[in-house]
């Protein structure tokens, strides 16, 4: 394979594994804009409704950001929010958590009355899937490429700090 050809596999990767995080997050985002007019009650100071439109809205906003840029920081931005959005509705639907402070009691056993809750939760756990494999399969792969001073400051090890030495696998 040319290097030519190899860089345009490298960009398709990375493209595809770019709109498929996206679209879990919209996704995510959706789905939370969606459900939220249906938790208006629950909570007092803060209700659950607003704790799902700020996740909606951060969840877009960060799709949008890692669609526009491809940046590094926006990649595990999404990991972060699909980590974190999944963890909650997988606490929540497990663990009667209750009230915490300002937050409502937002505990849900159910999976019901819409497919939106599941659909949700995969499309989170798929973000923080498809960004590690970006990691693995792209983000490792720029680093490596770079030279040794700038990879050091990428946070690689280079031979000067007892990590392996450029070059070589």
């Amino acid at each position: 394979m040319t290097t030519a050809t190899a860089q345009r596999v490298q960009v398709s990767v990375e493209l595809t594994l770019r709109v498929l995080t996206v679209a879990g997050l919209a996704i995510s985002a959706y789905v939370h804009l969606h459900l939220a007019h249906l938790y208006t009650t629950l909570g007092g100071t803060i209700t659950q409704a607003d704790l799902f439109r700020v996740q909606g809205a951060v969840a877009a906003v960060v799709a949008l950001w890692l669609l526009l840029t491809g940046h590094r920081l926006a990649w595990w931005t999404a990991a972060v929010v699909g980590a974190l959005s999944f963890g909650a509705v997988m606490l929540y639907h497990y663990v009667d958590v209750g009230t915490i402070g300002p937050l409502p009691n937002m505990h849900d056993a159910s999976w019901l009355p819409s497919p939106d809750k599941m659909v949700s939760a995969v499309a989170e756990a798929a973000v923080v899937v498809l960004v590690l494999v970006w990691w693995a399969v792209v983000a490792r792969r720029q680093v490596r490429a770079l030279p040794p001073t700038q990879a050091g400051r990428a946070g690689v090890p280079g031979p000067a700090d007892g990590g392996p030495a450029r070059g070589g696998s």
